[in-house]
């Protein structure tokens, strides 16, 4: 259904932020009908390209047009909006106050009068249906009390809802980064049910195999340019890395890892729930399972608790660290400097006599942006000038500097570029073999062969252990489904 004329053609986009080049010269478009799939790793300037297209900031150079129309200076996500482009960004924008109808609402302000609320029920609930069948989302329900997975699904549904404009094109930044395999299976196929209809998306992710199935052209950006453009079947994962610039160790096989050998007492010991108990040995690396919101995070918090002292059903003999997944509300302090977010953990560490050791904290930072690859020009910068993967390098280099025996990850890879992931695996591995015990909710399935064993939660319980030749995929999804399907 892709039409000659392109609905979006960017040309000669330059932008800039003080001494740091976001973006020189990038060409870009999008035709009516197709998915485009953008790539790169962190800090390669996708996600400014898209803020230069949807008016949430203005290029230095170069121009945009939508439909045939030449944008001025006076663009902004108004104007955006007026044009058909919706956003959905990887730091979601929901009123956390608010409930889901009323977060709709503010979308849609053609939405009035007295049955303003029923409508809007009606619109966001036949959306989230729509896209994610079965959801179980409430359209009354405060946005405050939903989990992370579940607010993505109202923003992506936000963003896909129509009242008296038409949609041409949505923007997707991320937007599978915190669900789980079945919610994301759910967009992938929605959205090349949109694009069959003539609707427009550009799709950014780093799940490799999401772009492929889903894109119908691939834009790949390396360091503020776009280095490759090709149509999606002239792609491979190979080529993705290879063009992307990472250094990615392919291996396709699922299989986990042989397993740690457990030596004195374990150092997290939960309740025994329907034959199944929580237990974390020094030295291992424990998977979270199952599909989102079932009640992985909250366990994570629970264990972080026990950590500090509380008492309850759960016991932790050391200090535990976290790495938050929801790194804007759990996270990051957003006043403070990349360094000083990092050290937060550890000011009792690196204290030198009466006082803070700061030359030894900025040597200790300048290791940790090496580690990881942290792309800033100054680990004194604010912690918002970094994009959202690289912000999330500095949550892991927070934890592991610390002197934590527990390290706690909630979905912790969400927005991170695969060069750096496959360096993070690589990091976690070398923590564990140093008698670390480290436990891993991820959301990304493949993510789990890093593990020695894998905890499955099922409505809030443990419904299975898995290692060895029993940990893979089709176990993990059989227990994650098994009383649905029942």
């Amino acid at each position: 259904m892709q039409s000659a004329a392109p609905l979006v053609k960017m040309s000669g986009v330059e932008k800039n932020f003080g001494a740091a080049r976001a973006l020189t010269g990038v060409d870009f478009e999008v035709n009516r009908g197709s998915c485009v799939g953008l790539v790169g790793h962190n800090g390669a300037g996708k996600s400014t390209l898209m803020n230069v297209l949807s008016g949430v900031i203005l290029p230095d150079e170069g121009e945009v047009q939508i439909g045939g129309v030449l944008l001025d200076n006076g663009y902004d996500p108004a104007g955006a909006a007026r044009h058909g482009v919706r956003s959905v960004f990887q730091e979601l924008s929901l009123c956390p106050n608010l409930t889901v109808a009323e977060n709709l609402r503010i979308s849609h302000p053609s939405i009035k009068g007295i049955g303003w609320r029923k409508a809007a029920r009606k619109v966001i609930l036949d959306e989230l249906d729509r896209i994610f069948p079965g959801h179980g989302i409430s359209p009354d329900t405060e946005v405050s009390s939903l989990s992370i997975a579940r607010r993505q699904m109202v923003e992506i549904a936000r963003a896909f809802s129509s009242v008296t404009s038409k949609i041409e094109l949505v923007i997707l930044d991320e937007p599978t980064s915190s669900l789980d395999q079945n919610s994301a299976a759910q967009l992938v196929d929605f959205v090349r049910q949109f694009v069959g209809k003539g609707g427009s998306v550009i799709l950014i992710s780093h799940l490799l195999g999401e772009i492929l199935d889903a894109s119908d052209k691939i834009v790949v950006m390396r360091d503020g340019r776009s280095v490759a453009v090709d149509e999606a079947r002239n792609f491979n994962r190979a080529r993705l890395v290879r063009d992307m610039g990472d250094v990615l160790a392919e291996n396709s096989e699922f299989g986990a890892r042989s397993g740690a050998k457990r030596e004195g007492p374990p150092v997290v010991t939960g309740p025994a729930e329907d034959e199944h108990q929580l237990v974390l040995y020094p030295g291992e690396i424990v998977g979270f399972a199952g599909l989102s919101g079932h009640g992985q995070t909250e366990m994570l918090v629970r264990i972080f608790e026990a950590a500090q002292g509380a008492r309850g059903p759960i016991v932790a003999t050391d200090r535990a660290a976290f790495v938050a997944g929801d790194r804007q509300t759990d996270g990051i302090f957003p006043l403070w400097s990349i360094t000083q977010n990092i050290f937060v953990s550890s000011l009792e560490r690196l204290k030198k006599g009466l006082s803070f050791d700061f030359e030894r904290a900025e040597r200790e930072a300048q290791d940790w942006q090496s580690r990881l690859s942290v792309r800033t020009a100054d680990m004194g910068n604010n912690i918002l000038s970094l994009s959202g993967g690289n912000q999330q390098k500095a949550l892991f280099a927070r934890a592991l500097g610390s002197d934590a025996g527990i390290v706690l990850m909630d979905d912790p890879m969400r927005g991170v570029d695969v060069g750096t992931k496959q360096e993070v695996y690589e990091i976690l591995a070398e923590e564990a073999a140093n008698g670390r015990a480290l436990i891993w909710y991820t959301t990304e399935t493949d993510e789990l062969k890093h593990c020695d064993r894998v905890y499955v939660f099922r409505e809030g319980k443990i419904v299975a252990e898995l290692s060895g030749d029993a940990l893979n995929e089709a176990n993990i999804l059989g227990a994650s489904f098994e009383k649905e399907d029942a």
